[in-house]
């Protein structure tokens, strides 16, 4: 086998691994070793006290329905705390969170979501302290849900179960391709019950998540929780978990392209957690945690590069007389990049998930030229139609 053979084989290997062996390889270790998922503990234990953070910049269509969602959780009131966190707000965000009982509301300068998480976390009586988007809406029994797992004191973060639901498609220009995130985020989230059987989750999400107050982390203002909580609970000897009947939803940005760009953003906060913010170092990992970041994360991460070396090397591979399997090969590659072209014209589903694929995978090489171009700001803007 030649140089380039290996190059080529290599890396089509680590792509098929990451985007399914991965997944199959956890669900049958997580039937074979796994703990049960995540469960509440009995109702007879008594319940810690809890303030839910809701960080928000310019959110005033939504914020009233917002609070008022968080006040009708199955929580005893007197154990609840709710407070809306305003980043630099210019509209009456705040007005509406205190019209509709908040208990605290705080009016701060633009420094971005995590700071503002920050500043609330300061100010926060509970000794849960959770945190939601401001267009998330929780059912009634997330929030037992998501707390109760605190009852293992070996558990320092939870994400619960958040379902994105379809928004309006199109834009003033005219329809745009429908989001095809649902069916990659149904995927996503078998992945993290699996983690989460096994060891802890390589990863959170916006919508629905907490921590112990004492142990909350500070982190980069730029690196955001999702990717930054789960892996430095578990440096610390923690546990992050993934609670599914915690449940909240949440609106999808309804075109392709805005999906795009939403993720194209969100990479380019990920990239200086995996350069410097402690991602990759295995410093504090047990071993199948480190295999899982590196699966989940960063092989995910490079995936762009991969399918460019392997192109490369195939499209070589024939050039030097390779065999007819170099041409299969290269027919299934150009025929993945034909199907998202061809998508914009036929919108049948399949075509619709191929080109989610490309895109969702040009998204870290995009968000790491940006990141590399410019740098990465610590505000941030609610993505398009998601309100």
């Amino acid at each position: 086998m030649t140089a380039l053979e290996i190059v080529f084989w290599v890396c089509i290997g680590l792509i098929v691994w990451t985007q399914v062996g991965y997944a199959v390889t956890l669900a049958v270790l997580a039937r074979l070793f796994g703990r049960s998922p995540a469960q509440s503990p009995a109702q007879s234990e008594p319940l810690p006290s809890l303030s839910l953070i809701v960080a928000a910049h310019d959110e005033e269509p939504v914020i009233g329905a917002r609070v008022a969602n968080a006040l009708a959780l199955d929580y005893p009131r007197e154990l609840l705390e709710v407070i809306v966190a305003c980043d630099g707000c210019f509209d009456a965000t705040a007005a509406r969170a205190r019209d509709a009982g908040a208990d605290l509301v705080l009016e701060l300068s633009r420094g971005g979501k995590i700071r503002a998480q920050d500043a609330a976390v300061s100010r926060a009586c509970g000794e849960i302290v959770a945190f939601s988007d401001a267009n998330a809406l929780w059912e009634p029994g997330a929030a037992l849900s998501l707390v109760g797992v605190f009852a293992d004191p070996r558990v320092g973060y939870a994400c619960g179960q958040v379902r994105f639901v379809q928004a309006a498609a199109g834009d003033g220009g005219g329809p745009a391709l429908p989001n095809q995130e649902g069916v990659y985020w149904r995927y996503e989230l078998a992945v993290r019950s699996y983690e989460s059987r096994l060891s802890s989750i390589t990863a959170g999400n916006g919508a629905i998540y907490a921590t112990r107050r004492d142990a909350y982390i500070v982190v980069d203002p730029i690196m955001g929780h999702d990717l930054s909580l789960p892996f430095n609970m578990v440096k610390r000897g923690l546990r992050a978990v993934y609670v599914p009947g915690a449940r909240a939803t949440e609106k999808m940005v309804p075109s392709l392209g805005g999906e795009f760009a939403r993720k194209r953003r969100m990479m380019s906060h990920t990239w200086p957690i995996l350069v410097r913010g402690g991602l990759l170092s295995p410093r504090g990992y047990p071993p199948g945690y480190a295999l899982m970041v590196f699966s989940h994360r960063l092989l995910r991460y490079l995936t762009p590069f991969l399918h460019l070396l392997a192109l490369a090397a195939n499209i070589a591979l024939l050039a030097g007389g390779a065999g007819a399997l170099y041409a299969v090969t290269l027919a299934l590659q150009l025929s993945l990049l034909a199907a998202a072209v061809v998508a914009g014209a036929l919108r049948v589903r399949p075509l619709l998930i191929a080109r989610y694929y490309v895109l969702s995978i040009a998204a870290p090489a995009a968000g790491l030229w940006d990141w590399l171009r410019h740098g990465t700001a610590a505000t941030w803007e609610a993505a398009e139609g998601t309100r």
